[in-house]
């Protein structure tokens, strides 16, 4: 089996999405051949791509069937589309999409003769970490539907990877750039004052620039040493959430954030908000899962992909929140920046 490919022909799930989007568009930018599963061709996301020359294939990743489609006659795959925390899922369409999807891009793999398969999985399989900075190695501790499928997607692959299916799996940590709205409630209610930090603030978190993050999957796609490996992907430094929440509102240009409130009556109202929305199939405003990112610990090495891919983060966490906070002001999320008095 040819352990260090050309990248021929990339197929990439979850294209539509923020992080799938980049790493497609980036690699039809470096002149490969790329082509999409997307659920709508005529979705505008969908379109948007083609538009740039990649090519569609209709389907879902929970459908075996539109997976082999797709995976017919590409070199790659890059495995990116998962479902994120949403309260109004059940968990068998978390298994579907998180953890059955992956046993499709294998199976349709084996049958095409894909060259590599990088697989997407999360930080997040760690859970609280209270090893500091986590490695590869550190204990599964996944609190979630969304961290416990995404692990379960993960040992899929590993056993395939013991099977010699030529897989590299990465472990991203929290992803953002422009394009990015994940973290645009952050941003907004730091901006507007309305942010409050429950809890102490001092927990590890560790971001992930997204373009750093695609160079990390091309290169888990391309290097001969990335094959049958685990690599957790992220920026070369980690803060804490105060120094994460300080950062933005100095890129802002407005007041830092003072105070802390209790995290309890922040989870008992989380709850409540579970319990009151499930009987609809309401997405919940509030739920326990977001409740997390005031409690849970993140802090990752990136040494291993430091030593064996030689990857090295390009844009440090100042001018990615600066670049971040260009974008949503040009999208009209934020106010338009403070003129400077020279100006």
């Amino acid at each position: 089996m040819n352990m260090t490919p050309d990248l021929k022909h990339a197929l990439v799930t979850g294209a539509t999405g923020f992080t799938g989007g980049q790493l497609a568009r980036t690699l039809r930018a470096n002149g490969h051949t790329v082509r999409a599963l997307v659920r709508r061709v005529d979705a505008p996301a969908a379109q948007a791509l083609e538009a740039l020359g990649i090519s569609l294939v209709e389907g879902d990743v929970a459908d075996a069937a539109a997976v082999d489609r797709a995976v017919a006659g590409t070199s790659h795959v890059f495995h990116i589309a998962a479902v994120y925390r949403s309260a109004n899922h059940p968990d068998a369409y978390y298994r579907a999409v998180n953890r059955d999807s992956v046993s499709h891009i294998i199976e349709a793999a084996r049958r095409h003769g894909v060259d590599r398969i990088v697989h997407c999985s999360t930080c997040g399989v760690h859970g609280d970490v209270a090893e500091i900075p986590a490695t590869e190695t550190t204990a599964f501790n996944p609190g979630d539907i969304y961290q416990r499928s995404k692990l379960e997607g993960e040992m899929i692959a590993q056993q395939a990877i013991g099977e010699g299916v030529p897989i590299s799996i990465v472990r991203p940590t929290g992803i953002y750039g422009p394009g990015d709205t994940r973290f645009l409630k952050l941003f907004k209610t730091i901006e507007n004052r309305t942010f409050r930090m429950f809890g102490r603030g001092d927990i590890a978190y560790h971001m992930s620039y997204v373009d750093d993050l695609v160079r990390g999957f091309i290169l888990c796609g391309t290097h001969p040493d990335a094959v049958g490996e685990t690599f957790l992907i992220g920026s070369d430094s980690y803060t804490t959430l105060n120094g994460l929440v300080d950062e933005i509102a100095d890129v802002l240009d407005v007041p830092p954030v003072r105070g802390h409130i209790p995290i309890a009556p922040l989870l008992a109202a989380a709850t409540l908000c579970e319990i009151g929305c499930k009987p609809f199939g309401i997405d919940p405003p509030l739920h326990r899962r977001r409740v997390a990112f005031f409690t849970k610990a993140r802090a990752f090495s990136i040494e291993k992909a430091q030593r064996m891919l030689g990857y090295t983060p390009q844009v440090g966490l100042r001018e990615g929140l600066e670049r971040t906070a260009a974008w949503y002001r040009a999208e009209g999320y934020l106010r338009p920046a403070k003129k400077s008095l020279a100006a």
